[in-house]
């Protein structure tokens, strides 16, 4: 049974033949009761402290277990943001290595056209000396040739102002075939 400061108050005690003084109780009881009042507030408000420390706790842990579960949850994210950029970036790395090695056949295989069309360049300049070289053999005979021709022509014109004139000179006529018998037409065919 609880006993409260209202019965503490409201307590009466019997009297005896020679008993207790009646006056000293009730002051004595009331002074009981008023600490016993001012215990029982006190003990109210330290539950009251205690429920709205304790709900203050409860939310603490709440927002604590909020807090782990975002930060759980962000670093998963991060983890697989993390994951897919390097899933990414392999991709795209690949990519490059896949267009790089194109971009070196391409240029190998320009570069071998080159080589090719260098090599045949060579050839046609080769056949092009060797035919210029030809021509100008023929061109430099043929001036040869002409220069000897124009020397024996100067010879015999200086041989022919070197004659002396007289008159009109007579016209040199070839001498008449001689006759063969063989060669000849025969005569009376017809």
């Amino acid at each position: 049974m609880k006993i409260t400061p209202l019965d503490i108050q409201q307590q009466r005690f019997r009297t005896g033949w020679r008993g207790l003084d009646r006056a000293e109780v009730d002051a004595f009881l009331n002074l009981v009761a008023s600490e016993f009042e001012a215990l029982i507030r006190e003990n109210h408000d330290l539950k009251e402290e205690l429920r709205r420390a304790r709900n203050l706790i409860d939310q603490f842990r709440e927002r604590e277990q909020a807090l782990k579960d975002t930060m759980i949850t962000a670093q998963k994210i991060t983890e697989d943001i993390k994951h897919a950029a390097r899933k990414d970036a392999e991709i795209v790395v690949g990519q490059a290595e896949l267009e790089a090695e194109k971009i070196l056949q391409n240029a190998h295989s320009r570069l071998i056209t080159i080589i090719d069309d260098i090599h045949e360049l060579k050839r046609q300049r080769a056949l092009l000396r060797e035919n210029l070289r030809s021509v100008l053999d023929t061109h430099h005979k043929l001036l040869e040739v002409h220069k000897e021709e124009e020397l024996e022509t100067r010879a015999i014109e200086d041989k022919l102002k070197a004659l002396p004139r007289k008159g009109p000179r007579p016209v040199e006529t070839e001498p008449a075939p001689a006759t063969d018998p063989q060669n000849s037409p025969r005569r009376g065919a017809g």
